[in-house]
């Protein structure tokens, strides 16, 4: 579906200006969201009885309470495997779900980010800026698919594929799964039928062959620790397009967003080659806040919830599906202050340790892993393709929807050299 642009006047400060760093007489405005949502109603429940949560502390408290369960990126069809088959981490809950955390949580630690995976990133960002200074132009929305496949790879096990091209498989697989259109019933046979084809290509050609490599010589990633938990080929595969999904779909889409802001403001984008790590990495979490990834994460409760939310108790019975919708979430005024729909990296948060990007990875349990690489691995690619003289966008990118994800994509996306 197509995403529609929407204005908001809000007003400015002399504070406000002082402590950020872009300039709020041209103030950059959140480009991405599908709709203006209500900012009166942090919490509230629609005629089907679908609770909508839009405030930041009222899907905190959800998002961490041990009654909620996933029910999202088709979690609720997954759950009628047979329990037989172990479903993937993202899936998993209790007791389970928490063993797996920690076991692999080695893999996405801060430290280890920092010493494993960054040369790798920066060895593979100086290839494709050095591709496309030579080019002097590109599809950013293709360099964020390679970058991003790249790194996730490595951290997963996927790194001893048949063939090349495993972006471009796993690209289409997460499009045709997130694919928002009603079908007949012949067309949406074939596209289960084509589904199932990309699946089954995607184990041949990488998944398979990484698995027989790590038989042989376990290494430091996902697919050595499963196998060391015995799982079946199957229950790796999924684990397999699971943190594709996550490490490479949404990272990919944040970078372009993120090159897209700091184009259109040179005076961010000055600041930004200038400051030191701790201050890129907050501008870069103020971007993710104002245009999250993921527009919404839904939640079933296993049991009543009781939520406080203005001076009142709700309660959230056992069974009902629950909506946070993260747009709304990251722009809630009591926590951020105002202006909430621009991007100002300066911005005081109300409240106790409280993530600058607010929800932009989640919270609670189900917590995105991933987030230390996300945003290093967005640095350091930024820092060297904005450093570039001449840099400028020649077309700005086409927006999309992914259902599956409710994350927008950003496509055709040409910056080039002068």
């Amino acid at each position: 579906m197509s995403i529609e642009r929407h204005t908001v006047s809000q007003p400015h400060t002399d504070e406000l200006s002082k402590r950020c760093p872009v300039d709020h007489r041209t103030y950059s405005q959140q480009k991405t969201a599908p709709v203006a949502e209500p900012t009166d109603t942090p919490i509230s429940c629609d005629d089907a009885g679908v609770w909508h949560v839009r405030g930041f502390d009222e899907a905190r408290t959800i998002l961490r309470d041990s009654h909620i369960k996933q029910a999202g990126f088709n979690a609720e069809m997954l759950a009628k495997l047979p329990n037989t088959v172990r479903p993937p981490i993202l899936y998993q809950e209790g007791k389970t779900h928490h063993q797996q955390r920690k076991q692999t949580a080695r893999f996405f630690a801060p430290k280890v980010v920092s010493t494993r995976y960054r040369e790798l990133m920066e060895n593979f960002s100086d290839r494709l800026v050095t591709k496309f200074q030579q080019h002097k132009r590109v599809d950013l929305s293709r360099i964020t698919l390679e970058l991003s496949t790249s790194v996730i790879a490595e951290v997963v096990g996927l790194t001893n594929s048949l063939l090349p091209g495993m972006a471009s498989r796993l690209e289409i697989f997460l499009r045709d799964a997130g694919a928002n259109k009603k079908r007949s019933f012949l067309h949406t046979i074939l596209h289960f039928m084509r589904g199932q084809a990309s699946m089954g290509i995607f184990y041949l050609l990488d998944v398979k062959p990484a698995i027989k490599a790590r038989k042989r010589a376990p290494q430091e990633d996902v697919i050595s620790h499963l196998l060391g938990q015995n799982a079946k080929d199957g229950e790796i595969l999924m684990e397999c397009i699971t943190y594709a999904a996550a490490g490479m779909a949404t990272t990919r889409e944040f970078i372009s967003i993120a090159t897209w802001h700091f184009l259109e403001h040179p005076e961010l984008r000055i600041r930004y080659l200038s400051a030191s790590e701790e201050e890129r990495h907050a501008m870069l979490s103020e971007i993710l806040r104002l245009e999250p990834v993921i527009a919404h994460l839904y939640r079933r409760a296993t049991a009543d919830v009781y939520i406080e939310s203005r001076g009142k108790t709700i309660t959230i019975p056992a069974g009902a599906l629950i909506d946070l919708h993260i747009y709304s979430t990251n722009a809630d005024e009591a926590v951020i202050g105002e202006p909430a729909l621009e991007l100002c990296p300066g911005r005081a948060i109300q409240g106790d340790t409280i993530p600058a990007m607010l929800m932009g990875f989640g919270d609670g349990h189900h917590r995105c892993p991933g987030s230390h690489i996300a945003i290093q691995e967005t640095d350091i690619v930024l820092q060297r393709l904005l450093a570039l003289d001449g840099l400028h966008i020649e077309q700005a990118p086409t927006m999309n929807w992914n259902a599956l994800l409710t994350s927008y994509e950003l496509r055709n996306f040409f910056i080039a050299l002068a």
